[in-house]
């Protein structure tokens, strides 16, 4: 039963890369029934110990990507599609799987900044940023994407990146 988990969690994440690619969207069809799904596959699989890991999972990665998305530096969708996945896999896996997206976003914000020629601009408003904070303040609106100008990573995409690389990185049998 483990062994489905993982393919869901890698079938979950490609059809939100895919997606998110093409559509620039997470659709709630998808993130909607992957928790519940997640949250019984998990039960099926261990009982209650492993439905609890795999709530724990969800809860942490919601409170984690909430922050971003309450600064505007992420959508509903992606906020939807992270608690998902930390439904998928799990407390104990949580953070190597956080870790990995977030490595491959800052890898393709990168490629696109370079791409598009605006380093500079970049480091300015990455400054920008860093004063907002410490002065506790909200980002200004032209920092989120909000602004149409904004260069944004489709995080789906980096999403079934990362995922896809952990399953098969780590694919050995139980969660």
């Amino acid at each position: 039963m483990h062994e489905a988990i993982w393919i869901v969690s890698a079938m979950f994440a490609l059809t939100a890369g895919v997606t998110d690619l093409r559509w620039r969207r997470i659709p709630n069809w998808l993130t909607y029934p992957a928790a519940p799904l997640a949250i019984a596959l998990h039960a099926i699989a261990g009982g209650w110990p492993e439905a609890k890991v795999s709530l724990e999972g969800f809860g942490i990665a919601f409170a984690v990507f909430l922050v971003f998305f309450l600064l505007r530096g992420l959508g509903g969708g992606d906020l939807k599609l992270a608690a998902a996945l930390g439904a998928l896999v799990g407390v104990h896996h949580l953070a190597d799987v956080i870790i990995a997206v977030l490595l491959i976003n800052a890898l393709l914000a990168i490629v696109l900044i370079i791409a598009k020629r605006r380093i500079w601009r970049t480091l300015r408003n990455i400054g920008r940023l860093i004063a907002a904070f410490f002065r506790l303040h909200l980002p200004a609106k032209d920092l989120t994407i909000d602004n149409p100008e904004a260069i944004k990573v489709p995080f789906g995409v980096a999403a079934a990146i990362g995922v896809l690389l952990y399953v098969g990185w780590h694919w050995r049998g139980p969660f």
